[in-house]
């Protein structure tokens, strides 16, 4: 019933810039939360953003001061400015949202399909 929908991945330098943005489209009534989490080879996937509807925010501290969430409530997406990348911060990005549909009322979570973000020179 929802989809989401993630772009922006790619290789990038050290010290460069990406954004990722989450598209969610489908039927929703509301959005409760938007994150992106980020997963690399033999590690766990962490939270590395929360975004919520009081307008509070949330960052892992690896990226804390130099990454920022950000959300369009009229579009239903969510982006990650991510700035000064570093090799550490090569995974697979997913991003994560709690919606309340349309039909039926029901809250669910969903993920995207993952984007991949490459730091290296």
């Amino acid at each position: 019933q929802v989809q989401l929908v993630e772009s922006g991945g790619g290789l990038v330098q050290p010290g460069g810039s990406l954004r990722l943005s989450c598209a969610a489209s489908g039927s929703i009534f509301s959005i409760n939360s938007m994150a992106w989490y980020r997963q690399a080879p033999g590690n766990q996937r962490e939270l590395v953003a929360s975004s919520f509807n009081d307008g509070s925010t949330w960052y892992t501290g690896s990226v804390r001061g130099r990454s920022t969430i950000s959300r369009d409530n009229a579009k239903n997406t969510v982006s990650l400015q991510m700035n000064s990348l570093k090799p550490e911060d090569t995974a697979v990005y997913y991003c994560n949202v709690v919606i309340k549909e349309r039909l039926g009322s029901q809250v669910r979570n969903y993920w995207g399909q993952g984007t991949q973000v490459t730091v290296s020179s």
